[in-house]
C-alpha cells in the first residue's frame, strides 16, 4: 500500500481513537439476561479464588462498596453516612436531602445525579476504574410522603447497577412505584440488590416485595429500614428466602460465594 495511503489511515486512526475509547462499554449483566439459560460471558465466568466486592451498611440507603480494583461507591450519598475513607464514586437520588447533596465534597472525583435538570432522562452508562456504572430511570412523587396518585416527577429517580468482580449489584433508590417489564428488561441479571423496606416514604411493602421477588438476585440487602419491622418484610416475600442476620456491618462477596438460595442479609446499622 503506498506510503500516503497508509499517512491517511493512521492520521484518521489518531482522530477516532479517542471517540471509540469514550463509548460507553457492553453490560455483561444485560448480556447474561438475555443470554440463553447456560451462556455466560467469559468475563463473569466464576474461577477458584474470584475476586470480591465488600459491602457495608453505612445507614439509611447509603451502602459502601469496595472493588478488587480498590474503587470505592457510595450509593444515594448525602454525605451524612460516612464509613471510612472517602468514596471516588458516589450515586444519588433527588427525592430528598439525606439521598443527595450538591456540594459534596470537592475531592470526590466522580458524581453521578440519578436525575437531570433539563427534564429529560439522566443517562449513566460509564467504566469507572473496574467498575462499570449504567442506570434506569424511574419516577417519583413530588411530595413524597403523598399517596401513589399524587403529582409525579417525570424520571426523578435512578435504579444504579455496578457490576463489578462478576456481580451484578442493583440499588433502586427512592423508588415510588411498581416496575413494568420495560425496567426489568433494563435492569437485566442482578447478583445482589438493595431494596428499601419503609412501606410508607417510598412505596408499599406489598410493592417492593413483589419487585424484590421477581428481580430473583441471590443476596437481598434492606436499606430505608427505619419504619418497618424486618419481620414484616420477611412475611411478605415469602419462604424461598433465607434470612442471614449478622452482627457486622460489612461483608465480602464472589461470585463463587453466592448463595444456592435467595438470601436476605441483614447488616448491623440504622
Amino acid at each position: 500500500m503506498p506510503r500516503l495511503v497508509l499517512t491517511i489511515f493512521a492520521f484518521f486512526g489518531l482522530l477516532l481513537s479517542p471517540a471509540l475509547a469514550q463509548q460507553p462499554q457492553r453490560s455483561e449483566c444485560l448480556a447474561m439476561a438475555n443470554a440463553t439459560p447456560r451462556a455466560m460471558p467469559v468475563a463473569f465466568r466464576p474461577t477458584a479464588g474470584s475476586a470480591e466486592v465488600e459491602i457495608t451498611y453505612a445507614g439509611h440507603s447509603t451502602y459502601y462498596i469496595d472493588t478488587p480494583g480498590g474503587l470505592r461507591i457510595a450509593t444515594d450519598y448525602s454525605g451524612a453516612y460516612q464509613v471510612g475513607r472517602l468514596p471516588d464514586v458516589v450515586t444519588m437520588n433527588r427525592a430528598h436531602s439525606t439521598h443527595y447533596t450538591l456540594f459534596p465534597d470537592k475531592r470526590i472525583p466522580h458524581v453521578l445525579h440519578g436525575w437531570s435538570e433539563d427534564g429529560k432522562p439522566a443517562i449513566v452508562s460509564e467504566r469507572i476504574g473496574d467498575t462499570f456504572v449504567r442506570n434506569v430511570t424511574t419516577d417519583i412523587r413530588r411530595y413524597y410522603g403523598d399517596d401513589a396518585g399524587a403529582d409525579m416527577i417525570r424520571d426523578g429517580n435512578s435504579i444504579f447497577i455496578f457490576e463489578a468482580a462478576g456481580l451484578c449489584i442493583g440499588h433502586l433508590g427512592h423508588l415510588h412505584h411498581k416496575l413494568d417489564d420495560s425496567h426489568f428488561a433494563q435492569i437485566g441479571r442482578l447478583d445482589i440488590v438493595m431494596v428499601p423496606i419503609d412501606g410508607t416514604y417510598t412505596m408499599s411493602l406489598e410493592g417492593i416485595s413483589d419487585i424484590t421477588k421477581r428481580l430473583r438476585a441471590s443476596v437481598v440487602l434492606p436499606m430505608h429500614r427505619f419504619a418497618t419491622p424486618l419481620d414484616d418484610f420477611m412475611r411478605r416475600i415469602g419462604q424461598q428466602f433465607e434470612i442471614d442476620r449478622r452482627i457486622e456491618r460489612s461483608f465480602r462477596m464472589s461470585r463463587d460465594t453466592l448463595p444456592t438460595k435467595p438470601t436476605v442479609i441483614i447488616l448491623d446499622g440504622v
